[in-house]
């Protein structure tokens, strides 16, 4: 393995961004060149020697015990997912990597009757790389209606999420605070190299992110593991416009390594109305031949919304 991998450069980032102060040691002040933590320093809290230390962010040693990796996440001040991430790292080091490509994802006959069931309610259903592996037609007008509704049924041709929101601008517009959506999918990235470390196809997408979107590097060098099991977003959707969702991650019993996604608003709020908007429009619509056509804005309207159809197949709102 070159340079110091997946382990490694966790450890180097997380000591990285501890101050002396932090961890009750004296500051050098204008005399220290290093950002965060000394190696020697680092050693020095977890009771480990330094040349041992090294060796583990250098990627030249696989054996650290479950003691000496107790140790040092108590030195990096590690919080419980980033204590699962290193132990995940650290467990992936002690094993020689598998080269071999992975098959496509598939999508089993009871998830797929599972997003069935989700009839009203937008879903997505994610594969361990974050493709889309499946979409109801409210998940797809919701989060991707300028992309082709039936791409996730072709294996080369799936919508990433990742991708999706580094690269494609129709997405970026979408999250009012594109940031924080970026930074909850980075740090879920970060569980799957942790668990899939020699995924190629994983390394694959990571790479590509890396070439082509400096925010995806910015945030990727920050290191950050924390799971995005529910978060709130405002939307701002080209079709009924601003809508508040919440996106919950359920784990499927039969596919661990896929995960559903639902988004959910409050009842009675302007948010519901919204997508029972959406849900009459993209309702009206069928793929054809050419694929689905494209959602026509509805300009949204204060107060209740009645919803008809008109002769053309649109729909009038009063």
């Amino acid at each position: 393995m070159n340079g110091p991998g997946p382990l490694g450069a966790f450890l180097q980032a997380r000591r990285a961004r501890l101050r002396p102060e932090d961890v009750g040691l004296r500051d050098l002040g204008p005399r220290r060149r290093v950002a965060g933590l000394r190696r020697e320093e680092l050693a020095q809290l977890a009771g480990v020697s330094v040349s041992y230390y090294a060796r583990l962010e250098q990627g030249q040693s696989r054996g650290a015990s479950a003691e000496v990796l107790d140790a040092i996440a108590r030195a990096l001040l590690l919080d419980g997912h980033e204590r699962e991430h290193l132990d995940r790292l650290a467990g992936a080091a002690r094993h020689a990597p598998r080269l071999r490509r992975p098959r496509p994802e598939r999508l089993a006959d009871e998830t797929r009757d599972l997003l069935r069931a989700f009839d009203g309610v937008p879903a997505v259903v994610l594969g361990r790389r974050t493709d889309v592996l499946a979409w109801n037609t409210l998940g797809h007008a919701l989060l991707a209606g300028h992309l082709d509704l039936l791409g996730p049924d072709d294996p080369a041709r799936r919508p990433n999420t990742s991708r999706m929101l580094f690269l494609d601008p129709h997405c970026q517009e979408l999250y009012a605070d594109w940031k924080r959506k970026a930074r909850a999918v980075v740090g879920n990235l970060r569980v799957a190299v942790g668990r899939h470390p020699e995924d190629p196809l994983l390394a694959e997408l990571i790479g590509e992110l890396t070439m082509k979107s400096p925010q995806f590097v910015a945030l990727w060098g920050d290191h950050r593991v924390v799971p995005c099991d529910a978060a709130t977003y405002e939307l701002h959707h080209p079709v009924v416009g601003t809508v508040t969702v919440t996106q919950q991650t359920l784990s499927i019993a039969r596919s661990p390594e896929q995960a559903l996604v639902v988004c959910t608003t409050p009842a009675g709020s302007s948010s519901e109305e919204a997508l029972a908007l959406l849900r009459q429009t993209s309702g009206n619509r069928a793929p054809d031949a050419d694929g689905p056509r494209p959602l026509r804005p509805v300009a949204p309207m204060p107060g209740p919304h009645v919803v008809e159809a008109d002769e053309e197949g649109g729909f009038r709102t009063f």
